[in-house]
């Protein structure tokens, strides 16, 4: 479980967050949306233990997020939003790199491995040098990295960047699987109908701040919207400025 308790985030004289509050419950995947700017990827690094929080508490499995950041990435897996990897390794060697810090015992760890990399189709380039790989491959490579070490707990930010549809389809159903065994799942995305589809609960965040937390059929009520996608776009208050945009292209083009 998660708990988020009025968290606030500083970088100098801007705040990123600003007393966010919100509860990720055991087997529950939980979708945090909001734009680009909205303070989304500074909260879940937060959660992840990279980023300590200027106020507020974070626990992750009861462990407190500032106190023991350590231990807390003992127990995640993180995958950013842009690809963090030694590009001078290949796949295989990151992955054994990985193996050894998270101390995965040797078979356990091949297992892993060959499973994970069969299933996203990646074998052919395991002696390929990252660095010389696709943005696709790459986000396959993190996503697989974070995995490995069988987490409680997954921090997702924008993990479908750069998949084909079926490595998305693939996530998805690991994600359901990894919600059956009774793990949590914090996961953003820009893909409305993919959160519409998996995530329990959804929190929308705007310019720091959770404006609105339930289920989707709970926000599309609030809202008076029949998608989620309309309702992220109401309440963001860009549904006006879309459909003026959408209209001064009809009548220019």
């Amino acid at each position: 479980m998660i708990g988020v308790e009025d968290l606030v985030k500083r970088f100098g004289s801007t705040v990123a967050v600003k007393g966010v509050t919100f509860t990720v419950d055991d087997g529950e995947i939980y979708g945090l949306l909001g734009p680009n700017g909205s303070g989304k990827s500074t909260t879940m690094k937060i959660l992840a233990g990279i980023l300590r929080p200027t106020s507020g508490k974070v626990f992750v499995s009861g462990i407190d997020a500032s106190a023991d950041p350590l231990r807390v990435r003992e127990i995640t897996g993180y995958v950013p939003e842009t690809p963090i990897l030694y590009e001078s390794l290949t796949p295989i060697e990151f992955f054994n790199f990985v193996g050894g810090v998270r101390g995965i015992p040797r078979k356990a760890l091949q297992e892993r491995v060959e499973a994970l990399v069969r299933a996203f189709g990646i074998e052919k380039y395991l002696g390929e040098m990252i660095g010389s790989l696709s943005f696709g491959t790459k986000q396959k490579v993190s996503l697989i990295s974070a995995m490995l070490h069988d987490p409680e707990i997954l921090i997702l930010d924008e993990a479908m960047n750069g998949l084909d549809p079926k490595s998305a389809r693939i996530l998805r159903e690991l994600l359901l699987q990894f919600k059956e065994e009774g793990k949590s799942v914090v996961f953003s995305t820009h893909v409305l109908a993919l959160a519409e589809t998996i995530c329990d609960r959804v929190g929308v965040i705007y310019n720091g701040e959770i404006i609105a937390e339930g289920t989707v059929e709970q926000l599309k009520e609030f809202a008076h919207e029949e998608s989620l996608e309309d309702v992220f776009l109401k309440l963001t208050e860009s549904q006006d400025e879309v459909a003026g945009i959408v209209q001064a292209l009809r009548e220019t083009l």
